[in-house]
């Protein structure tokens, strides 16, 4: 995996932090949706998670959402240009630790704790609640930009819990497809929170501190979302994202 964030900033500093109602700060919690754009059966769990982002439903929650597009589906009629063996892999790690008989798609995965099929609106939002009212740590993200320096991503991170690896991913806000052949023939597809690079940049226990460079390129409006987990696709120990101003640019290199 590699160390460097696809990014542009613009700003000198930008900031993130989420409020629920009352002015009560609102749970981070990641939710990770396994599709493709071979699979019939998921473009309802693409609008479902669509849904979550533009709605967030669940008082004092703030849904960070990632569409990861595995590859499974590629020789099946449809190459899905969004597709990677890294969401492949990463979803099978899941099967192993939520002891699954095997992948499927659609799928959700909530804070690496519990899964449920990607359409499964009630489901979704019942295991979304769980997970955040099981809660032990915090991140936040800032975009740093000093005089006559690179930007910078700025982390910083508390859990209870075990070694973590943190995660950043660059996440596409909106993605449209024309599909042409397989099972979605005809059909265009809406894609929200598409995950285009994934990178492990750090590993640490309890706490972690660091700064990262990003890489200047042409992607459109995207997120930063990062994330403190277990390793092989263990707990979900803490999350964030940070949004770019819509006139940013994001690359989106090779996956790993």
């Amino acid at each position: 995996m590699t160390s460097s964030i696809p990014m542009v900033v613009l700003g000198a500093l930008v900031g993130v932090t989420s409020m629920g109602a009352g002015g009560r700060q609102a749970v981070p919690v990641l939710v990770e949706l396994f599709t493709s754009e071979g699979c019939s059966s998921c473009p309802p769990a693409d609008k479902q998670l669509a849904r979550l982002v533009q709605e967030q439903p669940i008082p004092g929650v703030r849904v960070i959402a990632m569409g990861e597009h595995v590859d499974y589906w590629d020789d099946l009629g449809w190459k899905d240009s969004f597709s990677s063996p890294l969401f492949t892999k990463r979803q099978q790690e899941y099967v192993h630790r939520l002891g699954l008989t095997g992948p499927y798609t659609p799928q959700l995965v909530i804070g690496g704790r519990l899964q449920t099929v990607g359409s499964d609106e009630s489901g979704a939002r019942s295991a979304i609640a769980e997970v955040a009212r099981s809660s032990a740590g915090s991140l936040s993200i800032r975009l740093v930009t000093d005089a006559g320096a690179e930007p910078m991503l700025d982390i910083q991170a508390a859990w209870d819990g075990g070694e973590a690896q943190i995660v950043a991913a660059v996440v596409e806000d909106r993605a449209t497809t024309r599909v042409s052949r397989g099972e979605n023939a005809g059909r265009t597809l809406v894609h929200v929170s598409v995950v285009r690079s994934m990178s492990t940049i750090g590993t640490a226990a309890k706490t972690f501190s660091g700064r990262f460079a990003l890489q200047r390129g042409v992607l459109g409006p995207a997120h930063v979302v990062v994330f403190a987990q277990e390793a092989g696709g263990g707990l979900v120990y803490a999350a964030n994202s940070i949004a770019l101003p819509a006139s940013s640019k994001a690359s989106a290199p090779p996956k790993g």
